[in-house]
Order: C-alpha cells, then sequence, then structure tokens
C-alpha cells in the first residue's frame, strides 16, 4: 500500500524542525545555471512515478518546462522521501503534496514552505472496505476499526462531524489484513489499491474522505527564499504544470507514460491505465464543474475554510494566515482572480 505520507510529529522529530527554527524563511544557496541558461529546478515527488504524476511528466517530455526556461529535475518520492523536510531544508526546491500537510506543518512547525499551485482539486484519500461490507456511509465506520495514520486530521473531523468514535489500527502499508478479513477496513487512494484488491480477486468500495466534507487540495508547495529569489521561473513551472496536466488528461499522453516506465519499473500498462481512470472518473484533477471548480483553480475562500476547520477541531490552536502558507500570485490570471 502506498506510504503517502509521513506523519507530521514523527519527521518533525528525526529531523528537528522545531518552533521557529526556519520561521524565517530557510536559507536556499543559488543553484547554478543549467546549460543554455535555464533556470534549475528541483522538485521532490510525494511518491514513485505513477498516473497521479502524469500531467508533470507530459511537461516534461514535451518539454513545456525548457520552454519556460527552466531545466526540471524530478525527485522520486517512496517511505524515504520526506518532501516537507526537503523543501524546508533547501535540498529541494519545490515538492508535491497536500494542503492540509502544509496548513499543519507550517503552524506547527513554522516550516518556510508556501503553496504556489493546486494540481488537484479532490483528494483520492479514502476508506476502503469489502464489496459486501455493511459499511456504506461514514457514520456506519461507528465502533469498527480502521487500518490509518493515526496523526491523519480526517479522523478528527469525522469523528466531530458524525459525533462517533472508531478505533485505529496503525498504518502499516500493507493490504495482508484487509485480504485476510472481510471485515477490515483501512486507509488507501481511489486511484491505487481497488486495483491490487481486484488483481487478487477480490472486490471493494471506496468512500471518499473529499466527499465528507473534508476536502484538501492536493498541491505543489515550495521553499520560500527560493520563490523570492525565482518568481518568474515559479510562475512558469506552474504554467507548464497546467499545460502538461490538461494534455495528459483530455491530449496523447504516451510521453508522459513513456516517461513514467522508465522511472518505475514496477509499473505495469494496467495499473496505469486503471489510476488515470480514477482521476477522470472522479474529476480529482479537474474537479467538478457544477461547483465552479477547475483544472488548477486554488481559491482563498477554500484555503480558508480548511485553517478554520482545523482550529474549531482543535487540530491547531490559532489560525494561520493565508499568506503564510499560500501564494496566488504564481497562477495565471484568470486562476489568481478566483476568490
Amino acid at each position: 500500500m502506498p506510504a503517502r505520507r509521513l506523519p507530521l510529529a514523527a519527521w518533525s522529530a528525526a529531523v528537528g524542525f522545531g518552533a521557529g527554527i526556519l520561521g524565517a524563511g530557510g536559507c536556499v544557496k543559488a543553484p547554478p545555471p543549467a546549460a543554455g541558461g535555464l533556470t534549475p529546478v528541483s522538485v521532490q515527488a510525494d511518491w514513485y512515478a505513477e498516473a497521479e504524476q502524469g500531467g508533470y511528466y507530459e511537461a516534461l517530455a514535451k518539454g513545456y518546462y525548457r520552454d519556460g526556461g527552466l531545466e526540471v529535475n524530478f525527485l522520486n518520492g517512496g517511505p524515504g522521501g520526506f518532501p516537507l523536510q526537503k523543501v524546508a531544508g533547501g535540498t529541494a526546491d519545490m515538492a508535491l503534496g497536500r494542503s492540509d500537510d502544509v496548513i499543519l506543518a507550517v503552524s506547527r512547525a513554522h516550516l518556510p514552505i508556501v503553496i504556489v499551485c493546486a494540481y488537484m482539486e479532490k483528494d483520492p484519500m479514502s476508506v476502503l472496505v469489502h464489496a459486501e461490507s455493511p459499511v456504506r456511509d461514514f457514520p456506519d465506520l461507528a465502533g469498527r476499526a480502521v487500518m490509518a495514520d493515526p496523526t491523519s486530521a480526517w479522523i478528527t473531523y469525522l469523528k466531530a462531524k458524525y459525533r462517533m468514535d472508531f478505533a485505529i489500527i496503525p498504518i502499516n502499508y500493507g493490504l495482508g489484513n484487509f485480504l485476510a478479513d472481510r471485515n477490515y477496513i483501512v486507509q488507501g487512494f481511489a486511484t491505487n489499491e481497488p486495483y491490487y484488491i481486484r488483481q487478487k480477486g477480490e472486490a471493494s468500495r471506496t468512500l471518499l474522505i473529499a466527499n465528507s466534507g473534508y476536502n484538501p487540495y492536493r498541491v505543489v508547495y515550495a521553499n520560500t527564499a527560493f520563490v523570492r529569489a525565482h518568481p518568474a521561473a515559479v510562475r512558469a513551472f506552474v504554467a507548464a504544470t497546467l499545460r502538461g496536466w490538461r494534455e495528459y488528461l483530455a491530449g496523447d499522453d504516451a510521453p508522459a507514460k513513456k516517461v513514467i516506465f522508465a522511472r518505475n519499473e514496477a509499473m505495469t500498462e494496467g495499473f496505469l491505465a486503471f489510476s488515470t481512470g480514477a482521476m477522470k472518473d472522479n474529476g480529482f484533477v479537474t474537479g467538478d464543474p457544477a461547483r465552479g471548480e477547475r483544472l488548477g483553480l486554488m481559491t482563498r475562500r477554500r484555503m480558508q475554510e480548511q485553517v478554520d476547520l482545523f482550529v474549531h477541531l482543535g487540530v491547531i490552536p490559532a489560525a494561520v494566515p493565508l499568506d503564510q502558507f499560500v501564494s496566488f500570485d504564481y497562477l495565471p490570471p484568470d486562476l489568481a482572480a478566483a476568490d
């Protein structure tokens, strides 16, 4: 099972980031110019190369980053990827992640990171159950046990919203327990685990956490010092990325697929097709047009709602001003003007 994020408490302790240590914006050495006068940009992925990064690899393969004056290097993620730490410490310029994780990192550890764009309107994080499970909706979790990351804020949210309690089994990022026990419930991704479960001859259902009202963006965030030093590069990266996603989902995705297969030897045609199909079917990247959502949209209202929710739940002690963790200055004009 994909281990897509390390609990905040664990990585904070591991690297020694505490309140105020990097609060001044971090220290980033100016990168040497790349060949041809291109600005080098290192991007830490949140997992190994896969469909959920398809738009980035589409832009890379088609040369959109180079057209924007950038030499982009994507660093493979995985259990040891540590994107928050790498960006905060300046060993990576940008990373892929979730808006809720960034809010928590800035609030709790004062990390010098800032969100510069959203690439998924809806997060694929889900609760997975067997097809025949009596759990049909979130209130049905009451009194049960869920294998999940114990530090996940969505757990606190679900318990508060539905006025219920359920036990947490610390996640081990494997599917063995789920496959062995038809009553087992586990945290996963709608774009991943259902495929592997089906390959084992089992059927599953997913309850999308986003459908409960806990709905963070998946985002690109950057080191604040890098953003200040290279605003044009950040703007060019965002523009090329959104173009790449548009073409990956609606055009010829063969260039991106070629890169993904080259970077991830475990990837298969079937898995890639399943994940891409799940993203399209659920509108993870493009969002719900009926709600005014579209590719790359990131609004102040929705970001503020996430902060307010965390304060209400007691996940953070006080509201974090938007300008401390997100900037709308690097979005295309039509997106930057959104409320």
